[in-house]
């Protein structure tokens, strides 16, 4: 029977045919074949999208960065010549040459009262290794890009008030703070287009602000009322015993006061509370109102040429440019350390009212209001002298907290209470503390900024420099929204 099966064709070739799908070492072979298209498939299309991602990453760089730079140029050129200055700057950043740009477009729009813009797009391809095996429509593969910017709908006013008391002679201090705020006038006035875009004020301080002689007539200065007034302090009396007005009339003599035209410019805190609210002085309101001091220690004032140089006048809101820059090198240290009137002018800088009166604001665009507050040591004395000596400063119920720290910190709740339209906060603070030597932080400056972002504790001269720039920075980018 088996000699049968062994001679028959049929039988024989079931056999191999049997045989054949037993074997494991050919279906290994076969399923290898054809999984091995779709492996190099998937790994070549890995290398292809790869590529095509890094030039797409690379030409939305150049988008976004030609972008920022045609925004500068945009609003001085002609209509007809934004797309070519935008393709000078697009041809200079985009280099990635397995992918040509073929189709670049520079879109500028005016502004009409919500800020310019400029829209710029590109179109490119790339050319395929790997997956064009699936078909010619995988040649090549489209990469497209766009990119807006946007500005001019914020506009930026900024208050400077900075510290220029004896200790700012220190280390190199007031020379670096010269220099940093001249740049920072040359930033933020880069960013601005049109006039009043960016306007900066100066609020030099040390015990008193000097508001100059200029106003004496104004009137919002109060010349008398209280012990510590001028007229009370600034006089001659028919007994030359007697050195104040009160002694003086007490002990039945004449006191004539001082001509207002000999007062050297300085003014002290605001009888309290108006001394940290943004009340507009009102001449029915004897409170409301700055009172002239001639701001005497040691014999020497602090705000006229002596022995002491002095304190550098007050500048309102403006974008004359020359003249911030050369009240800014004119700063010189004097005098003791009161950063409460120097922030409380600061933000009276903002306001569109008596002393500083701010330049009306155009319901059409945005405002960002900026206080940058530096000081280079702990309060020490204000118009109140059992808050501090000049050399230290006095603990007062209830609490025994800081005097002028505690003033101080609630000014700054009144600043953080406004609120716009949108229950926004109005204004922004930056606080600076300069700390060259061993005070503890200032708690009080830590709680007046903004938020921790906007605090800074410097160790050294040269880093007030490099602090401003990068505010400057920040305050800039506010000029772009997108």
């Amino acid at each position: 029977m088996s000699d049968l099966k062994s001679s028959n064709p049929v039988f024989s070739l079931r056999a191999a045919f049997a045989r054949f799908r037993a074997d494991e070492r050919g279906n290994i072979a076969v399923i290898f074949a054809i999984t091995l298209l779709p492996m190099l498939g998937l790994v070549g299309a890995a290398i292809d999208y790869t590529r095509a991602n890094n030039a797409r990453t690379a030409l939305q760089s150049a988008l976004d960065t030609t972008a920022l730079m045609i925004s500068k140029d945009a609003a001085s050129l002609p209509a007809n010549q934004v797309q070519a200055r935008a393709q000078q700057y697009f041809n200079a950043l985009y280099t990635h040459t397995e992918a040509p740009v073929s189709n670049f477009t520079a879109n500028y729009t005016a502004n009409t009262g919500s800020g310019s813009s400029v829209v710029v797009t590109a179109n490119s391809t790339i050319q395929t290794d790997f997956i064009k095996v699936l078909g010619s429509q995988f040649n090549q593969l489209g990469l497209n890009g766009a990119s807006t910017t946007k500005w001019g709908s914020t506009k930026l006013r900024v208050a400077l008030a900075l510290d220029n008391t004896g200790s700012m002679q220190d280390n190199g201090k007031i020379g670096a703070l010269r220099t940093a705020a001249t740049n920072l006038v040359n930033q933020l006035s880069a960013s601005a287009t049109n006039d009043g875009d960016v306007l900066i004020s100066l609020v030099p301080f040390s015990k008193d602000v000097n508001v100059g002689t200029s106003n004496v007539g104004a009137s919002w200065i109060r010349w008398s009322g209280e012990s510590d007034t001028w007229e009370e302090n600034n006089g001659s009396c028919s007994n030359s015993y007697y050195n104040d007005k009160t002694s003086c009339q007490q002990a039945g003599k004449t006191w004539t006061a001082k001509s207002h035209s000999k007062w050297t410019g300085c003014v002290m805190d605001r009888d309290q509370d108006y001394d940290i609210n943004g009340t507009a002085p009102n001449s029915s309101n004897a409170a409301t109102l700055f009172p002239a001091e001639e701001y005497f220690e040691n014999n020497e004032t602090y705000c006229k040429p002596g022995n002491n140089p002095p304190l550098q006048e007050v500048m309102a809101l403006s974008s004359d440019w020359t003249t911030l820059k050369n009240n800014i090198a004119a700063m010189q240290p004097t005098g003791g350390t009161n950063q409460a009137i120097g922030l409380a002018w600061g933000w009276l800088s903002l306001m569109q009212s008596d002393p500083l009166n701010a330049p009306s604001e155009d319901p059409k665009y945005q405002y960002s209001h900026i206080i940058i507050l530096l000081s280079d040591g702990l309060n020490t004395e204000d118009r109140w002298p059992n808050y501090g000596n000049g050399v230290t400063q006095y603990t007062c119920s209830p609490g025994n907290a800081l005097c002028i720290d505690a003033r101080q910190k609630k000014l700054c709740d009144n600043i953080k209470a406004v609120k716009d339209a949108k229950n926004a906060s109005v204004y922004t603070i930056y606080a600076i503390q300069v700390n060259t030597g061993s005070d503890p932080t200032s708690s009080v400056l830590q709680y007046c900024a903004t938020d921790s972002s906007k605090f800074f504790v410097l160790t050294s001269a040269n880093q007030i420099v490099t602090t401003f720039d990068s505010i400057g920075t920040q305050l800039a980018k506010l000029r772009i929204s997108q």
